[in-house]
């Protein structure tokens, strides 16, 4: 009985000792770091993709510090003379994955051909034609030709089910993923082609049906990466069926590493006859 009521004093000191280390220890500095506040540079104006970032587009604000990312940028010195790797609009924190220390090459998409496929831009010949301008780089389209052939029938051709818009460019050249509004809030323009990456027989066949009549972009996919790929292998998987690899053919060889059959045939001068 003793030893119990021991253990029982014991215990309930220890739970007092522990009470007063939280009431007087932790809570005041969970607290502290509640209300406690920092200086953060924050986007005062709109800052488009491959802009740089001046002192005008930004301002130092106080904010609770509490929770704020990891990779934050606090001091506005630090992201003055940047480049902004993504849009940023007015009221955005700054992190450090969106900014650049160097400028976006203009039409930056086009640096990554390796000479597999193909850059080419299909004009947009209606309103409706271009997903009422929604279309945006990134995007998995299927492209339906109306009106081709001799039949004037409309076509889904299985080599045109996924492809990719590398951009979408206005009549003036300049790229632009919608519609760009001017000052007073009135359409300045809209996506007359749109760009995309396609192989040599994807190319060919956009161009015969582009001349034959006009096509048409129906949305597939638009989101991560990693799922448009799916889509983009799957198409690629119908190509390699559609047009199988042929063995290349050079003057008296074969290139698959079989020797030519010996069909000259032999010759003597007609003296020795």
């Amino acid at each position: 009985m003793k030893n119990l009521l021991k253990n029982r004093i014991v215990v309930g000191l220890f739970c007092v000792i522990l009470s007063l280390i939280i009431c007087f220890g932790l809570t005041p500095m969970f607290n502290n770091a509640l209300t406690s506040t920092v200086s953060i540079a924050r986007v005062s104006a709109d800052i488009k993709k491959g802009e740089q970032i001046t002192d005008k587009m930004l301002t130092t604000v106080e904010v609770g510090g509490y929770n704020l990312p990891a990779a934050i940028v606090y001091e506005a010195a630090d992201v003055t003379g940047k480049y902004a790797n993504a849009d940023l609009y007015k009221g955005d924190y700054i992190l450090e994955s969106k900014l650049s220390d160097t400028a976006m090459l203009k039409n930056e998409y086009l640096s990554g051909l390796n000479g597999e496929n193909r850059a080419i831009s299909i004009t947009i010949t209606s309103f409706a034609a271009g997903l009422s301008g929604k279309l945006e780089q990134g995007d998995i389209v299927t492209l339906i030709a109306g009106r081709a052939g001799e039949t004037r029938e409309t076509l889904i051709p299985p080599e045109l089910q996924y492809v990719q818009i590398i951009a979408t460019t206005l009549k003036d050249g300049t790229d632009s993923d919608a519609l760009v509004n001017d000052d007073n809030g009135g359409d300045t323009g809209l996506a007359s082609t749109i760009t995309v990456l396609v192989s040599p027989e994807q190319a060919r066949l956009l161009t015969e049906l582009e001349q034959g009549g006009g096509l048409h972009a129906a949305l597939v996919y638009r989101g991560d990466s990693e799922t448009a790929r799916k889509f983009l292998d799957a198409q690629a998987a119908v190509l390699e069926e559609l047009y199988p690899d042929e063995p290349e053919e050079t003057d008296g060889e074969v290139v698959d590493g079989t020797e030519p059959e010996d069909t000259e045939a032999e010759t003597q001068p007609a003296g020795d006859q």
